[in-house]
């Protein structure tokens, strides 16, 4: 990969969004169960956006393939530091 590409903000976008600050100083408890509840939701729009596809409904399946991708985004900018596979 580029140097570009390795960049955080690069990679994950909502790190540039202001109220993102906000919501990483919200207490340690607070965040984590928000970021719980935003990875349910990610897992739930792939499911619904992997359907959506199968039902030959590719409008469908883009927003919710968006929305997985945002709150996956949102989830891991709030959370602990990811541990690289």
């Amino acid at each position: 990969m580029s140097a570009r590409s390795n960049r955080a903000e690069v990679r994950n976008p909502v790190l540039l969004l202001p109220a993102v600050q906000a919501l990483r100083r919200l207490d340690p408890e607070a965040r984590v169960a928000l970021q719980r509840l935003l990875l349910e939701i990610r897992d739930e729009a792939r499911l619904k956006a992997d359907k959506s596809w199968h039902t030959r409904k590719p409008p469908v399946a883009a927003y919710w393939a968006a929305c997985a991708v945002y709150a996956g985004h949102i989830a891991r900018s709030i959370g602990p530091a990811p541990r690289r596979r």
